[in-house]
């Protein structure tokens, strides 16, 4: 979510009644540390093909975090960006903290005094997310704002504060802004995630996988691989290698064999496993019904889970001998 450094930080202007944005005073956000630090050398992988900051920045993104839309409001008009630069500082007195990019409008409106919106998007929320970011989306997208307090937020999201800027300090090519938090509430629910550039959630509805500790669930989801499929669409088809599990995080799919469909299956159910336990090929073709996500889970890496938790080898064995009786 982080901007390119070769190009201008994505922002969104929307109008709550019409005007438009024309600037910010200048200087604001500037109230540096009496001293800035010397810049050092930067040691990356030695295996790195790009350049230091590239990679300084693939190695930042391995740090999952959720994603945010950052407002604010001069006269009729909203500004904002989508930013996962977003962090709690304290909780006596309330303080929140977000960074914005030196080039962005953003950064030239907050200064000491002017209130800005956190909004926490949910999963299933990416294209609101694309949308304020400045991505270009195949269909149009409408967004709605509420107004707390002055401060435009996004509707339908999981989480909303507002905080006004108490101090602004100097961030390399950012600013960083403590926020007092005048307002906060939640709907909960299962938030937006970014990991290594691309959209993440929590499977929590995958009742194989919800059997791991948290731990062993954080290696399969980032071992393992997120796939997504259009209606209709071929998961897998019959006699192809099956080399791994597929666990439904979203949508719905059926199964067919010899052109007759034998069930259906939803978020939370899991196939492929008969391949998988029997290092076998596929017996049946998979196909997506509406918009599908899985995870996919490779033999070598569901073994290793399986031997530190052998229950989940049990109810392998129970699903794949429902399968059996259902056939």
């Amino acid at each position: 979510m982080e901007p390119r450094l070769d190009s201008l930080p994505e922002e969104f202007d929307a109008p709550i009644g019409g005007g438009f944005i024309t600037g910010g005073p200048e200087g604001i956000g500037e109230s540096y540390f009496e001293e800035i630090p010397v810049l050092e050398p930067l040691e990356v992988s030695a295996a790195a093909e790009t350049d230091t900051i590239t990679e300084f920045r693939r190695t930042l993104g391995m740090f999952a975090t959720g994603v945010t839309v950052i407002t604010t409001r001069v006269g009729e008009q909203v500004h904002g960006m989508t930013a996962n630069a977003f962090m709690s500082v304290s909780l006596r007195p309330p303080l929140v903290l977000i960074s914005v990019d030196r080039r962005a409008r953003m950064h030239a409106l907050l200064n000491e005094g002017v209130r800005y919106g956190i909004s926490v998007l949910a999963h299933g929320q990416e294209r609101l997310s694309d949308h304020f970011a400045g991505r270009t989306l195949d269909e149009a997208i409408e967004a709605r704002f509420e107004v707390v307090r002055d401060t435009p937020l996004v509707e339908g999201v999981i989480a909303q504060l507002v905080a006004r800027v108490v101090r602004s300090y100097w961030g390399g090519d950012h600013s960083l802004f403590v926020g007092q938090v005048e307002y906060a509430r939640h709907a909960g629910g299962p938030p937006l995630l970014v990991h290594g550039g691309k959209y993440e959630h929590l499977p929590h509805d995958a009742p194989a996988i919800s059997l791991f500790p948290q731990e062993m669930l954080a290696r399969l989801a980032a071992r393992g691989s997120w796939r997504t499929y259009k209606p209709g669409e071929t998961i897998v088809r019959t006699g192809e290698p099956g080399n791994e599990l597929f666990v439904i995080t979203e949508g719905e799919v059926r199964v067919e064999r010899d052109g007759r469909t034998r069930r259906t299956l939803g978020a939370g159910d899991f196939f492929g496993e008969v391949a998988v336990l029997t290092a076998g090929v596929r017996t049946a073709d998979v196909i997506a019904t509406g918009p599908v996500r899985c995870l996919a889970v490779p033999r070598d890496l569901l073994r290793q889970a399986v031997e530190t938790e052998p229950v989940l080898g049990w109810e392998l064995l129970e699903a794949l001998g429902g399968r059996l009786r259902d056939d």
